[in-house]
């Protein structure tokens, strides 16, 4: 998956996980399961998302099914970025 290395990174740095956060992967549950990305965390890394990559992403086009793995977020972005 061509943005899963740099959403992974983003998403380490936003929500400081430091060296656990290297242990992420595709199938990696998010939403739910990393008491760090609360409802302010996910706006943060949103804003992130949208500076590093050059997107924009409207209200609306937002889930909890796109935060479910960092396969989905990733898979979010890569649609949004193309």
């Amino acid at each position: 998956m061509k943005y899963l290395q740099e959403v992974k990174t983003l998403l380490i740095d936003v929500l400081n996980l430091g060296p656990a956060g290297q242990s992420l992967d595709a199938d990696s549950p998010l939403l739910g399961s990393l008491p760090e990305l609360d409802s302010m965390a996910v706006v943060t890394l949103i804003g992130a998302l949208e500076e590093h990559f050059g997107i924009m992403v409207d209200d609306d086009d937002i889930s909890a099914s796109t935060f479910a793995t960092l396969g989905s977020l990733a898979a979010f972005v890569a649609e949004r970025a193309e």
